[in-house]
């Protein structure tokens, strides 16, 4: 196993960079774009599908192996503007509406100009409003103001906001000195930036890859169909590198990586995962084995639309997913071992 303390601080660094790139499904042009920058510094040649996904071989021969990460994330858009200028928005992907509520947002216009707001409960001043502590936080309830002097619809569409807008939310991203990352998006930025952090290993000529190895990062898997096309055509297994559920009764924490045997969508490939389990305790990698019962992967919607692979899930371990996300660099390193591993076997 090679040293992976510089390429595990590389992962960090394209971590915090990747949360500080606004890209909710259907919005990931920018953080697109930053990928395939640094993909070409390494000499790599990717590649867009059609519908913006970015591909790129790592090198190697046989067996191959598709390694899949998500950039995009969640977020909402424009549902409508209210006659008081108050902004009603429709959610992109599952989140609790009180994961969102008192978060500052951007407004991306269709014309490329933006403007920022918060999202507010209807019933926002605590000593105004009876039900503020009672009110179910959902769309009916949530709004978002504007910071813009704005009183009634029409100002709003002077400003070139309409309905059809993408908003994305401040991540908040802080990096302690203690290790741990604190941001939204962490789903599946940390795991993103763990890609990058492998194919830098691969061009400095630090990993032998032992089977064809691409690494795929997709743009709509937070509603559903991320992978679901754009697969190459001689894929055999492909491994969803997302984040690890830590909750309840799992094992799974900030620091191990975390390989996934059940989801929503039903058990992993038996031989893929006890490969996984197998080539972690061979490297005595910090990891658990989990199941996710509320989890869906990119790998899924492969399977979904009809491509016959072996498959997989793997990421490190990610606390409050679908919230203000934490995990830690003991994760990110981890999960950066075992994926070395693997593809060194």
């Amino acid at each position: 196993m090679i040293k992976t303390d510089k390429y595990t601080q590389y992962a960090v660094q394209s971590i915090l960079s990747l949360c500080g790139i606004p890209s909710p499904s259907g919005f990931t042009h920018n953080a697109v774009d930053f990928l395939k920058k640094e993909l070409k510094k390494m000499q790599f040649a990717p590649k867009t599908t059609r519908k913006n996904a970015l591909i790129c071989v790592l090198g190697g021969r046989g067996r191959p192996l598709v390694l899949a990460a998500h950039i995009d994330t969640l977020g909402a858009m424009i549902r409508s503007i209210k006659g008081s200028g108050k902004i009603r928005f429709t959610p992109i992907g599952g989140y609790a509406g009180g994961f969102v509520e008192n978060e500052n947002v951007t407004i991306h216009t269709r014309q490329g100009k933006t403007f920022t707001g918060t999202i507010h409960l209807t019933s926002a001043a605590a000593h105004t409003y009876k039900d503020t502590h009672t009110l179910e936080r959902n769309e009916a309830s949530l709004e978002i103001v504007l910071d813009e002097v704005v009183r009634k619809e029409e100002d709003v569409l002077k400003l070139g906001i309409k309905p059809g807008d993408f908003i994305s939310f401040d991540p908040r991203t802080i990096y302690t000195e203690s290790g741990f990352i604190k941001s939204r998006f962490l789903d599946d930025k940390a795991s993103a930036g763990i890609l990058l952090a492998l194919a830098r290993a691969v061009s400095d000529g630090k990993v032998r890859l032992t089977r064809k190895t691409y690494i795929m990062f997709t743009n709509y898997e937070e509603v559903g169909h991320g992978a679901s096309s754009g697969i190459p055509e001689d894929t055999e297994e492909m491994i969803s590198v997302d984040m690890g559920a830590v909750g309840d009764d799992l094992k799974t924490d900030e620091y191990k990586v975390s390989i996934c045997a059940k989801d929503s969508g039903g058990p992993y490939d038996y031989n893929v995962t006890n490969k996984l389990i197998e080539t972690a305790e061979k490297e005595n990698v910090n990891y658990a084995l989990d199941i996710y019962p509320y989890y869906g992967s990119d790998v899924e919607a492969t399977l979904r639309a009809g491509y016959d692979v072996r498959h997989g899930l793997i990421g490190p371990g990610v606390f409050a997913s679908h919230s203000y996300e934490r995990t830690h660099r003991q994760g990110i390193e981890n999960t950066l071992k075992l994926l070395i591993a693997y593809l060194s076997e």
